[in-house]
């Protein structure tokens, strides 16, 4: 210590011998130390700057990632649906595919090209197919067959979707391997499936600089169901050009705050670009960030790579390093001449600080723009965004959410959720399991996509379906948690049971003007007949009054009368045709209201009623119709009886010419807590190879009878809401049988149910017949 004070003491007599005060000293000190400082905040914030930048990359990749997956998987969405829609008409046709596609016109669905139904067929094949699809309302089809496949799959129906008028049916997609490829792994997978990238077929008559590398989505479309399953009747493909498809999702989300490259996986494993982006960032200025991410499209994970310049991303580089650090400078320096000057200018000296701080304000400043501008892009987003914490308890919504749920967040957690919001099942038949909702498997670090849900509550007494997606949160960010992401699709279904009650709402508005019609011909009929009632007879003309022109209004009236009941026939059918097409809006529609019914009862009545009917018509032979034992059921009973009604009707009706017709309504045995019935008779049959297909909508399998086709369609239509199946089939001997089932009375035995037993005898197989 005497060697240091005497070390200190000579330097200090030795700066007082020079002049030198020690404050000037300790002012060097304090200015030396406060910039070493300074420039150390400096490189600290810089660095925590360059942290900044990589999270705000990370956080616009998530949401570039997101765009890109969510628009994906609206077009799955959308081709699924309309997949189902189509599958569910028994006999398509084109005008029925043009009101079914016409909704994704207002879908603003970015790059499609356009949307067809595509059909199998091999080379034997495909003019049996092209007559068909001209008779469903495509007259000027023609089916080129191209390459070398042994099926060929050809367009049929289509709708243009960009505009172009070139027509796109009877083109053959087997000949673009990668679209054949697609077709062949959705039919295996009955998923939507997305194909790989090439020109597209009606791409080629573009010129060069308008082509783009495109993709097919394509979906399987099951017709309705034919016993236990539901037959294949082809795919609906939308073509979809990449850059314009993936553009306009891109541009939302980069925001021009980076360039994008998107880049599709192959089935070779192969990854080719599809879509590219750039940022408004000058081409000179490096990009210093990097990111690579993949993104679900159908059944392919396609690639993403993200670039950006940390210095160009708002709030990544700001003037704060430098600011702290000159403040700081400044700061030091001020310290140092205030030392220096021992006190001087107060005043002064704060001004200085103020400076001096004004620039870590303006960085807060700062740091407060970009939370505005990331709660900006939440506030803006049209899908509701929902974030929980780890308990399950909600951290924050943006308005999109509350708009659709129309309810405030519920306070609780998971076990809340239920009673707060009204979610059940996409039916609205139930509510849906707790254990099963997207956020709940989230929270247990299961990812979850685009999943139905219906919320029923106070805002939406009605209910709105919902597509919900949600994931786990990345726990990079230090807390637990998930977030959901979800829209409202109740228009989409909406538009398919508007589609569905078309036919029953025109049969019904048809009645009317038909009753008007047919009181106005039968009235002017009336009139003639009158007319030629008060016609002299042809004898009491005088004689010499010249030639009498009383037969020849004779025969006008009585060519008119002809006529008039012509019309009246016609009037008829179409009378019948309405009453049939209302019986099947309402076998479809109407509320299933069950009770117990006495079906055999029932059945023994509408038997009587045939019987009376068929007594009322001179020279026709009578029927016989034997009934029963039958058991009760629990079913609709208005629908019930219009299910016996057309069965034992078409058993009546069908028969040959002289003969007359044999019935047999029995009970056959069932399982447990069913009824099995069969309506047996010895009619004209049915054709080879129709015994499927009588059950259509309007399906005619013989000519020369009267009849809408409809009637097996409104039974098929009976059964299945009330759970059961109903079959044709030959009844040996001779003739059809029909077999049905429906729900048994709860106190009803259950008939034993023996293997074969229900392949007994038909109607006339006992001597004499059916009594």
């Amino acid at each position: 210590m005497d060697v240091v004070r005497s070390g200190f003491g000579e330097r200090f007599r030795r700066a007082s011998r020079t002049g030198m005060p020690v404050v000037v000293l300790i002012a060097l000190l304090v200015a030396v130390t406060g910039t070493a400082l300074s420039v150390w905040v400096g490189a600290a914030l810089r660095e925590a700057q360059q942290r900044g930048a990589e999270q705000q990359l990370d956080r616009r990749t998530a949401l570039v990632t997101d765009a890109v997956a969510t628009e994906s998987g609206r077009y799955a969405d959308t081709l699924r649906l309309l997949a189902a829609a189509l599958g569910s008409h028994a006999r398509l046709t084109k005008p029925e595919f043009d009101q079914t596609t016409r909704v994704l016109e207002g879908m603003r669905l970015a790059g499609a090209t356009s949307i067809a139904l595509m059909v199998p067929a091999t080379a034997e094949q495909i003019p049996r197919v092209q007559e068909f699809w001209r008779r469903r309302g495509v007259p000027d089809l023609v089916l080129n067959a191209e390459g070398r496949a042994h099926e060929h799959v050809f367009s049929v129906l289509s709708r243009s979707l960009d505009g172009s008028t070139r027509t796109a049916t009877g083109i053959d997609a087997s000949q673009a391997p990668e679209s054949a490829r697609a077709l062949a792994e959705a039919r295996r997978s009955g998923q939507v499936t997305v194909s790989d990238t090439y020109r597209l077929i009606r791409d080629r008559y573009l010129p060069p600089e308008r082509r783009q590398l495109s993709i097919v989505l394509t979906a399987p479309v099951y017709g309705p169901v034919e016993g236990d399953r539901r037959p294949f009747v082809g795919w609906v493909l939308m073509g979809v050009r990449g850059q314009d498809f993936i553009g306009a999702s891109l541009r939302r989300a980069a925001q021009g705050l980076s360039d994008v490259r998107l880049l599709a996986r192959h089935g070779d494993g192969s990854l080719v670009p599809i879509a590219e982006l750039r940022g408004r960032a000058p081409r000179e200025v490096p990009r210093d960030l990097h990111r690579t991410t993949s993104v679900q499209v159908a059944q392919r994970h396609w690639q993403l790579e993200i670039a950006a310049a940390s210095a160009l991303l708002p709030g990544a580089h700001s003037p704060l390093p430098l600011t702290a650090t000159a403040a700081g400078t400044a700061l030091s320096l001020l310290l140092a001449a205030l030392v220096s000057a021992l006190g001087g200018g107060r005043a002064r000296a704060r001004a200085q600080v103020v400076a001096a701080t004004a620039g870590l304000r303006a960085a807060e400043a700062d740091a407060r723009r970009q939370a505005g501008l990331l709660a900006a892009v939440l506030d803006s987003a049209s899908d509701g965004v929902g974030v929980v914490d780890g308990q399950g308890r909600f951290l924050m919504n943006n308005p999109a959410a509350g708009e659709i749920l129309g309810v405030p967040p519920a306070a609780g957690g998971p076990e809340s959720w239920q009673d707060h919001y009204g979610i059940l099942l996409p039916d609205g038949s139930a509510p849906f399991p707790t254990e099963e909702m997207p956020m709940t498997q989230a929270l247990a670090g299961r990812r979850v996509e685009q999943v139905p849900m219906m919320i029923r509550n106070r805002a939406h007494p009605e209910g709105i379906v919902l597509s919900v997606s949600a994931q786990p949160l990345d726990p990079s960010g230090g807390r637990s948690g998930a977030v959901t992401v979800f829209r409202d699709i109740t228009a989409l279904r909406e538009h398919e049971a508007e589609l569905a009650a078309f036919a029953g709402v025109v049969a019904h508005d048809l009645r009317r003007p038909l009753t008007a019609m047919r009181g106005f011909v039968e009235l002017v009929r009336d009139e003639l007949d009158e007319l030629v009632g008060e016609l002299p007879p042809e004898s009491s003309g005088a004689a010499g009054a010249g030639v009498s022109r009383e037969p020849e209004v004779r025969a006008v009236a009585g060519e008119c009368v002809r006529h008039l009941d012509q019309a009246l026939a016609g009037i008829a059918r179409m009378a019948g045709l309405i009453d049939d097409l209302l019986a099947y809006a309402t076998a479809r529609d109407a509320t299933l209201q069950p009770r117990e019914v006495d079906l055999d009862s029932l059945v023994r009545e509408i038997a009587a009623e045939h019987l009376t009917a068929a007594a009322a018509e001179p020279g026709r032979p009578a029927p016989r119709i034997g009934v029963g034992p039958l058991p009760a059921v629990h079913a609709d009973p208005p629908l019930v009886r219009q299910l016996v009604d057309n069965l034992v009707g078409n058993a009546v009706k069908y028969v040959r010419p002289g003969q007359g017709a044999e019935v047999e309504v029995r009970s056959l045995p069932a399982p447990p807590g069913r009824v099995r019935i069969e309506v047996a008779d010895r009619g004209i049959g049915i054709p080879p190879g129709q015994h499927q297909a009588i059950f259509a909508g309007f399906h005619r399998a013989v000519g020369g009878y009267t009849g809408t086709g409809l009637g097996l369609a409104i039974c098929e239509r009976i059964v299945e809401r009330h759970g059961g199946a109903i079959t044709a089939e030959d009844n040996p001997g001779g003739g059809a049988r029909f077999r049905f089932t429906l729900p048994a009375a709860e106190d009803e035995p259950a008939v034993e149910h023996r293997p074969g037993a229900e392949d007994g005898p038909g109607a006339g197989d006992r001597p004499g017949g059916p009594s």
